[in-house]
């Protein structure tokens, strides 16, 4: 795995009006006008190729590789989906569900681990150890303590994570009590990741969050008292009613809880969101802040903990130690490791096939029972779609060199890419130096809206998820 190189804040530099090479704060947009708005459809890229081009008839090349030893030693990591929530956020693409019973999440706990041991059966996966574990959602808080320590002691008797350099969980605030956050140390956690979003309750409501801010404090007293290595909060510019002063009120909060790890994200609408459906359905204006302004919003709030010492990791996240404070899952699912995917609906990737689970729960938990896989469509990248998928990914860090990409592809990126990366070159957003690519301030913003560039021409325009 290449290193991962964080940027201290003041590197990337901050914006200057009067420079043409980056623009203002004014000048951080999509090209097009039209895009400035947010409108429906996906924008940050997690993968490539799309979404939308994985299927069905790619699953009994998914079998073969999992019935194949490990062809190489890339680093194995799982993630488990819980998709409870107390409420649906109305900006959610995921597949959650609201209002379950205690016997129906106990039936899906006991799925996990069913699958989990279907999985560490498999030759590609019997005997290898855990690099990283990540619980994500939905809300994983959202089960009981004695859901957490059963999974545990189920995972661990298939798939050990004791040895795993990271163990993430996602909270809802809410949903913690001392005794849980307790639990989740016991169990194993090093990374929590608390879903703040917003410090203004009323924001909270209109979009749909189950919390409310005094939630927010207690929780995070708990988390701070029981000592996780690590801690993340994450924020969301441009949720629906935000406001420049009280953005500039949720960047003094964040800086006050002074977490090692802050993520802030732009909102977006992908076409299954409440909001999506309401905009289709009434005809209704976007409700979410321009691009212009959420990435201005950004640059502020990387400025402001710039101040405190934080380092831009990416262009969501930001770090207060780059040497203590790593995100072990992202640095390898974006360096092309192994993932297994557990739970409904999630993705992974095994021995160079990506692959996603049945995406509805009736589906998901009759196949497990039945002792079978629950797999349910796949896609086999080529070696030069592997390639623009770490290309573009790593992208997403700021900086990324060109020689590991040639030692692991055989291919110089900066001459395989290089008509993108003169026409962004050429447009402020980054700079081609010394065998590197460095994106500016301005770039790193709006990573996710060049990185189409680098597909291949037949994926620029199809729909992505």
């Amino acid at each position: 795995m290449t290193t991962n190189t964080v940027l201290p804040a003041e590197t990337l530099p901050v914006l200057n009006p009067e420079s043409p090479a980056t623009g203002g704060c004014d000048d951080i947009q999509i090209d097009t006008p039209k895009a400035q708005t947010t409108e429906v459809g996906s924008y940050f890229i997690s993968n490539y190729p799309p979404f939308s081009l994985w299927q069905s008839s790619y699953l009994p090349r998914l079998k073969e590789v999992m019935a194949a030893p490990p062809a190489s030693k890339a680093p194995l990591g799982l993630y488990l989906h819980i998709p409870f929530c107390r409420k649906r956020c109305k900006f959610c693409y995921f597949r959650v569900y609201t209002n379950q019973n205690a016997k129906a999440i106990e039936q899906y706990v006991e799925a996990l681990a069913r699958e989990v041991e279907l999985v560490s059966q498999l030759p590609a996966i019997k005997g290898r150890k855990l690099k990283f574990v990540y619980f994500g959602g939905g809300t994983p808080s959202y089960l009981s303590s004695k859901q957490l320590r059963f999974l545990r002691e189920k995972l661990s008797a298939h798939i050990s994570w004791d040895d795993a350099e990271e163990v993430t969980f996602e909270c809802e605030p809410g949903t913690l009590h001392e005794e849980k956050v307790a639990t989740l140390k016991d169990i194993g956690i090093t990374r929590v990741s608390l879903g703040v979003e917003n410090f203004n309750d009323q924001i909270l409501e209109e979009n749909g969050r189950a919390h409310k801010t005094p939630e927010v404090y207690r929780a995070y007293e708990w988390i701070q008292k029981a000592g996780f290595p690590q801690v993340n909060i994450d924020l969301i510019a441009g949720m629906i009613g935000e406001t420049d002063e009280n953005w500039a009120m949720n960047i003094r909060e964040a800086r006050k809880l002074a977490a090692q790890n802050v993520t802030i994200y732009q909102m977006e609408l992908p076409f299954n969101t409440i909001i999506s459906k309401e905009m289709k359905e009434l005809g209704t204006a976007s409700p979410v802040a321009d691009w212009a302004t959420k990435r201005r919003w950004v640059s502020e709030a990387m400025d402001a903990l710039g101040e405190d010492g934080y380092h831009i990791s990416s262009g969501n996240e930001l770090v207060k130690n780059p040497t203590t404070d790593q995100f072990v899952y992202r640095d390898n699912v974006w360096r092309g490791c192994d993932l297994l995917a557990i739970g409904v609906s999630s993705f992974g990737h095994l021995q160079g096939v990506h692959y996603q689970n049945l995406d509805r729960i009736e589906d998901y938990l009759a196949t497990v029972e039945r002792g079978e896989l629950p797999v349910n469509r796949a896609l086999e990248p080529t070696p030069h779609q592997r390639l623009i998928r770490e290309w573009v990914l790593q992208m997403k860090e700021g900086q990324v060199s060109a020689a590991p990409f040639t030692d692991k592809f055989g291919v110089n990126p900066l001459e395989e890419f290089r008509t993108p990366l003169a026409n962004q070159a050429a447009r402020g957003y980054l700079v081609v130096e010394e065998g590197r690519v460095r994106l500016t301030r301005k770039g790193l913003l709006q990573v996710d809206s060049l990185l189409p560039e680098y597909f291949e021409p037949e994926h620029r325009a199809v729909r992505y998820t």
